[in-house]
């Protein structure tokens, strides 16, 4: 069997690779238009920008080949990007035309009723198998997805495309189009390569097949599909680990308190945790549902040049079926020999050596500081497409961004008129009663506080492209008394885009209360896992028993 896989340059494909790999498939890569005609199957999966990967692919003069072999009757396997560019157009580059093969345009979710993108683990609805489980889609089974525009399922507006939906997912109230499969076309918009176990299911099912049923599957029953009360979409366990050279150079997981990571007792020495590649491989087998490694040290020589932090990405890369978060370092900055990095090149390195998103931080302040300096009606000013917000989600798509943020609360009097005034929270608890304060952001881990609030950095964040905010607080950060759910639900009135919970997490409980008491796609810990203080099998049942929709 020639199978060849087709990268067309922007996204995370690695993974993938990984996940042939690891399933005992060998494959060879598209690398120019003669390749497709040695091909008998081709996978092509994508993260990015609908536009950027059309414009991509003509660039490459791969675009008409593309065309040519799924023409040509053999199996095509496309994921993300490669399920939408088989549709007419997308909303997200409305001037790209896509193969034009499925005849419906890809447009954007609605966020009146949920946040976007659609981001994290939900349920796929078979349309056409009598047993329910079919192409290893599996109903009872979790799916990843992260995209923020879809293929609406719709069989009495558009007929001929209905016949092409081989499974629908519900996000919000919008039912939309997960899976298509026709003749030799079988393509998903959820990401088999990092929705572990049941993803790994879906590929090696596919693979399985001769490539002669993989050839010629039969259209789809045009089935109506109204919206259910709940849609599936799970709340998030992310495991997140510190990362930075001890003293003896070697890169270790560690954790602090108020970030501070040395010993008190020790000599000073960084608090070792473990391996960051072992750990990431453990919480995987647990069950987290996401993974983020935080690069806290400062650079060898420059983001480009840091390979030991580079080969710890591929190698978890290489171990974990799950979404994978890389931050610390991602913006613009200059060699020791004077050659310029952009942000741009720095995320692409990491994306390509197996990180499915990039979290910016500091940056992302000071972008958000030269928008207020303008003026404009919403009060935010506008971005000028410089900064490593717009440049990375112009080509791999918002979903690829985090913010992190870190606040911290400033004490006021209960009477305060100043210029956060909107921003007030005022303590409830017995042990804040009579207090007030607002959240002010800060940079360089903590180190030095900005004239910017937390609510101006959220909505600044968002509207320069932003698919995600990971939401910390230096005040709760090592303490154990659980997440600030006043400092949550403040960002959350403010945006739209999905946010992660994290600080303060010490039980399992106060992972049922953030997700209870907020309205928070995810939450996050670090140390009480590191130490085994609190399992997340254990996080996942306390939800579960409280009804809290979680991915076994």
């Amino acid at each position: 069997m020639g199978l060849f896989f087709l990268d067309y340059g922007a996204g995370n494909v690695q993974s993938l690779a990984n996940s042939l790999r690891k399933l005992g498939h060998t494959f060879q890569w598209i690398t120019s238009a003669d390749d497709f005609h040695k091909a008998t199957s081709l996978i092509f999966p994508g993260v990015g920008a609908f536009g950027s990967a059309i414009t991509a692919l003509e660039a490459k003069g791969l675009l008409e080949p593309l065309r040519a072999y799924i023409a040509s009757g053999k199996p095509y396997f496309g994921i993300c990007i490669g399920m939408q560019v088989l549709y007419e157009s997308s909303a997200e580059s409305p001037a790209s035309r896509g193969l034009g093969l499925i005849p419906c345009a890809i447009e954007s979710f609605s966020n009146v009723d949920k946040t976007v993108p659609h981001m994290g683990w939900n349920s796929a609805e078979l349309l056409d198998s009598q047993d329910k489980s079919d192409e290893g889609v599996d109903e009872g089974s979790h799916y990843y997805y992260v995209h923020s525009f879809r293929a609406r399922y719709d069989p009495e507006t558009h007929p001929e495309a209905a016949e092409w939906a081989h499974s629908v997912t519900q996000y919000g109230q919008e039912v939309f189009v997960s899976s298509v499969r026709k003749a030799n076309i079988f393509a998903t918009q959820f990401h088999p390569e990092k929705s572990g176990e049941a993803g790994l299911k879906v590929i090696s099912a596919w693979l399985s097949e001769s490539e002669n049923s993989r050839s010629h599957a039969p259209p789809t029953p045009r089935i109506p599909h109204a919206p259910r009360p709940r849609d599936g979409l799970t709340k998030r366990i992310v495991a997140c680990m510190d990362v930075r050279s001890n003293d003896q150079g070697d890169l270790v997981v560690t954790k602090g308190d108020q970030y501070d990571v040395r010993e008190k007792a020790v000599a000073g020495a960084v608090r070792n945790l473990g391996k960051p590649v072992a750990l990431a491989a453990r919480y995987y087998l647990a069950g987290a549902d996401e993974l983020c490694l935080l690069n806290i040290t400062s650079f060898r020589h420059s983001p480009l040049r840091d390979q030991p932090m580079l080969a710890v990405v591929r190698a978890a890369a290489e171990e974990v079926f799950v979404p994978l978060t890389i931050g610390g370092g991602i913006k613009d900055t200059v060699d020791p020999d004077g050659t310029k990095r952009s942000a741009l090149d720095v995320a692409g390195l990491y994306f390509r050596a197996g990180a499915d998103k990039v979290s910016i931080g500091s940056e992302a302040v000071h972008a958000v500081e030269r928008m207020l300096e303008q003026k404009s009606e919403d009060g935010i000013g506008e971005g000028d497409g410089t900064s490593a917000i717009e440049t990375i989600a112009h080509a791999y798509g918002r979903q690829a961004v985090v913010v992190s943020v870190d606040p911290r609360r400033v004490y006021v009097d209960l009477d305060y008129d100043g210029p956060y005034k909107d921003e007030i929270v005022r303590g409830t608890s017995d042990e804040e009663r009579g207090k007030a304060w607002w959240y002010q952001c800060t940079v360089s881990g903590g180190r030095e506080s900005r004239p910017l609030s937390v609510v101006q950095l959220a909505r600044g964040v968002e509207k320069l492209g932003a698919g995600e905010i990971l939401l910390n607080s230096i005040d709760r950060d090592g303490t154990g008394k659980g997440f600030d759910l006043d400092l949550v639900n403040l960002v959350r009135r403010n945006v739209r885009i999905p946010m992660v919970a994290s600080s303060g997490a010490g039980s399992a409980a106060h992972f049922v209360d953030v997700f209870e008491k907020t309205d928070v796609e995810a939450a996050l810990a670090a140390g009480i896992f590191h130490r085994g203080e609190v399992e997340i099998g254990e996080v996942k049942h306390s939800l579960i028993r409280a009804s809290v929709n979680a991915r076994h």
